[in-house]
């Protein structure tokens, strides 16, 4: 079988119901076009993760974990199921496999689940009868078969564990921006696209908030070798940033307003919930000189995390942004959104220009 060629498509990609038809008709060309099968990781429309989220939280304000992964992740199956109907429809015979169904068997964490073992013998037994093989981002299961969640914003990290699985050297991530900006473009004036990033660089980007590839992703193409390439999600889907071994030098800056900063008592408690969190596979940030940790991104109760696990209750201080030179991180913390986005843009115009990081 010629290897397949393995693209993920965000949930940007489809914000009404016709985006799936586009999206068909352009798949099937690209067929046409290099005569090879596709394996197509999808997320969910916009908004409908979280319509599950509301839902499961009127019926019980602190659902089990086990519950959680079952019901989010059906939000990415229905957008895969879509795009399968779509395609269909154009005469491309296409399946989903559903997270049971991949041969990805994770640990029992549920959320933030940690892969264990990926069997490709599933993706390729499905290829032998159709061309296009959809993936709800995202899924995968535990070894007794039960639903697990790799983690918010996890659709890369399916996406490039199909492309390992399957032997593909290349993995193409598509998104509304086409690639890797030295700050937020939608938050910062000036921020300019990076067309060659390392996996150092994109993993200490993503580490701090970036909201530019799910950090695990990054992690594990490096191990295999795979080479990824963000592009936009809409025709002429064309490259910005290709991640790999090599890259030019970068300086950025990362806001993300959903991260928050904690303060402890105590270097020794700090200490020990950066671990806690780890454990879960919640990505955090022990800060350094005083007993703060940043928590990056996404949806997490704070207070609910730390009863659960008998952390003592920290102080939120505010919303880390950091700057980064190199292999250099340093984090500030703003008070509220406004002054987080106002201390980016100041951090972002005094970053030295790239012939002067060439010359460091």
């Amino acid at each position: 079988m010629t290897t397949p060629a393995v693209l993920k498509f965000g949930g940007s990609t489809f914000p009404t119901l016709q985006a799936y038809a586009d999206l068909a008709g352009a798949l099937r060309r690209r067929i046409e076009d290099e005569g090879r099968p596709l394996a197509v990781v999808v997320s969910a429309m916009p908004g409908e993760t979280e319509k599950l989220r509301a839902l499961l939280h009127e019926v019980a304000p602190e659902p089990a974990d086990a519950t959680v992964a079952g019901l989010l992740t059906l939000a990415d199956t229905t957008s895969a199921h879509l795009l399968a109907a779509a395609l269909h429809r154009t005469g491309v015979t296409a399946t989903v496999l559903a997270g049971h169904q991949q041969g990805l068997v994770t640990d029992s964490t549920f959320m933030w689940a940690k892969v264990g073992h990926l069997d490709a013998e599933p993706l390729r037994r499905a290829f032998e009868e159709h061309q296009v093989i959809l993936i709800p981002g995202g899924q995968a299961a535990d070894k007794d078969g039960r639903p697990t969640w790799l983690g918010k914003n996890s659709s890369d990290l399916s996406a490039v564990l199909v492309a390992a699985a399957l032997g593909a050297d290349r993995c193409e991530i598509h998104s509304d921006v086409d690639g890797i900006y030295s700050a937020d473009p939608n938050a910062v004036t000036g921020a300019r696209l990076l067309p060659d990033v390392t996996y150092d660089t994109a993993s200490l980007m993503s580490l701090y908030g970036a909201k530019v590839l799910h950090r695990r992703s990054v992690r594990t193409a490096r191990q295999h070798g795979i080479t990824l390439v963000c592009r936009h999600n809409r025709e002429p889907f064309r490259t910005g940033t290709v991640i790999s071994s090599v890259g030019a030098p970068a300086a950025s800056v990362v806001l993300n307003t959903k991260s928050q900063a904690l303060a402890y008592d105590t270097a020794a408690q700090a200490d020990h919930a950066h671990s806690v969190f780890h454990a879960e596979g919640i990505d955090t940030v022990r800060l350094e000189g005083e007993p703060h940790l940043a928590v990056v991104g996404g949806y997490l109760d704070i207070e609910l995390f730390h009863r659960t696990q008998d952390l003592p209750q920290p102080r939120v201080l505010g919303i880390p942004v950091t700057e980064i030179t190199g292999a250099r991180a340093t984090t500030h913390i703003a008070a509220d959104p406004e002054q987080a986005r106002q201390l980016a843009q100041k951090l972002h115009d005094a970053l030295p220009a790239p012939a002067a990081l060439r010359a460091l």
